[in-house]
């Protein structure tokens, strides 16, 4: 018999806390979701989950903090596990806002939230009390038109969102490799929206130098997070080379 799917809750940075769910049933042998807590005096969540894991969520956010208090809600981009739980989030904390680029909120958040989002603009910062937030515009990286991310600054910790996924199983933390991961579930996936930008927006990101990458679905890495979005990003730009390469061959990738 399956174990019961649980939520488990770590501490990735100072006041930065990771809530992880595996979900096995999703092949090829499982996959993690996560969503992280920024605990201060504006407290935020970046990503909501979906909803049918919103009651395990709220229930690990609650061993941290009052749900009602939350004050922040944002996430990579519009998506089931991104933001499913949304609603279910701004019901039970009346002074919650979503806060979101132009784009996601024009397209989906204006009309989908219950109340009214906050736009962010590329590269605007947001006090929180002890900790900033950068938001960064990263569009259709991995994928989305209205991707986004997010970055702390004092702590050095970029939240990738959907970058460097990998399937299976993960310890929360790790300073080991998370580029090998990534490449291989790419392979299998296939989530990433191939695009000419892709190689300069990671790049991009990793002249932030990041000390922390925080996965959705994948362990939270600590290290040289520059020289893992390097990596990524020539990986990305191989791909976008032997697509080309096909389509003016007319051979396949």
């Amino acid at each position: 018999m399956q174990p019961a799917m649980q939520t488990i809750t770590t501490e990735i940075a100072d006041g930065v806390f990771r809530f992880s769910t595996f979900i096995p049933e999703v092949e090829p042998n499982g996959l993690t979701f996560n969503q992280f807590l920024i605990l201060d005096d504006e407290p935020l969540l970046f990503h909501t989950g979906m909803r049918g894991l919103f009651p395990m969520v709220r229930d690990a956010l609650a061993r941290l903090m009052p749900p009602e208090n939350l004050r922040w809600i944002t996430f990579g981009h519009y998506e089931a596990d991104e933001c499913g739980a949304m609603n279910e989030w701004l019901t039970i904390a009346p002074n919650a806002q979503v806060a979101h680029g132009m784009t996601g909120v024009m397209v989906s958040l204006a009309d989908q939230a219950i109340r009214p989002p906050r736009i962010l603009q590329d590269g605007e910062v947001m006090n929180l009390g002890r900790k900033r937030i950068r938001y960064l515009d990263t569009p259709h990286v991995p994928h989305g038109w209205d991707a986004g991310l997010i970055y702390e600054e004092t702590e050095g910790l970029l939240f990738t969102g959907d970058l460097f996924s990998q399937y299976g199983e993960a310890a929360p933390l790790t300073e080991g490799d998370i580029v090998g991961p990534a490449i291989a579930g790419e392979d299998v996936g296939g989530f990433s929206a191939l695009n000419p930008n892709m190689g300069a927006t990671l790049r991009r990101l990793a002249e932030l130098t990041p000390r922390t990458l925080a996965l959705m679905h994948g362990p939270s890495f600590t290290g040289d997070g520059a020289a893992a979005l390097t990596a990524l990003a020539t990986d990305y730009d191989r791909r976008m080379h032997a697509t080309a390469r096909s389509i003016l061959s007319g051979q396949p990738a």
